[in-house]
């Protein structure tokens, strides 16, 4: 399966958060880097940087998405973020739902049907299996399983909940088989990697184990390089 603008899997996406390693000039070294180790690998790898510099990394051939997106529409929505504003940067698509931003199932509905129509990808969070599942029906392009107390925590969910990622892989599909699965929550090397893969899932997301990293392109190759070979 692929999406459009180079989307294809197995998918690493490496989200920046709000960590001060990624401001600015450094969110364009992290995503210049990480587009020499797609190139060399032939692994896709999707950046997902603060607001503000979204626009001046999408000039990268890789993908690029919101870390959210709010359930508005054009107008009087003062400090909120517009999905029609994400589609003007160049970005593909948004990530929802994340722990750290977390929403209502009615706005989740709302904002997968805006960005479908602005033809954007749109990456649920999902903090367990029943979150999951109720998500699944929403008809996202993805669903990201993070159990919330593995985040940051460097023990890699595919790891020490396997059965989690299995489980949810499974439920997701039987719901509707065309949704991509990805998991995160500690993933941090490439082994992490190749036992998310392993259980079923299209690839990860990351942060602190990437932006946290004294050496973000060996960070990067380590994942990378076992992605393409699982």
């Amino acid at each position: 399966m692929t999406f459009k603008k180079s989307i294809k899997f197995p998918l690493i996406l490496v989200n920046l958060k709000s960590y001060y390693e990624t401001i600015g000039s450094k969110a364009e070294e992290l995503t210049k880097i990480a587009e020499e180790v797609a190139d060399s690998t032939g692994v896709c790898i999707g950046i997902a940087p603060q607001y503000m510099d979204l626009r001046q990394i999408d000039r990268f051939r890789i993908p690029v998405f919101s870390q959210h997106i709010d359930p508005i529409l054009p107008g009087a929505h003062t400090g909120h973020v517009l999905a029609e504003s994400v589609s003007a940067t160049g970005a593909v698509g948004a990530i929802l739902n994340h722990s750290e931003r977390r929403l209502e199932l009615s706005s989740i509905e709302m904002i997968v049907e805006r960005l479908r129509s602005l033809g954007l990808i749109s990456v649920v969070c999902a903090s367990s299996l029943r979150v999951a599942m109720a998500v699944a029906s929403l008809d996202p392009d993805m669903v990201a399983i993070e159990p919330p107390e593995l985040i940051g925590s460097g023990i890699a969910v595919s790891k020490a909940k396997p059965e989690v990622v299995s489980g949810s892989v499974e439920a997701i599909k039987r719901i509707n088989s065309r949704i991509v699965v990805l998991c995160g929550a500690g993933i941090s090397s490439g082994s992490d990697v190749h036992a998310a893969i392993q259980l079923g899932t299209s690839g990860v997301l990351v942060a602190s184990g990437i932006v946290k990293a004294p050496d973000w392109k060996k960070a990067l190759l380590d994942l990378a390089t076992s992605a393409a070979e699982t």
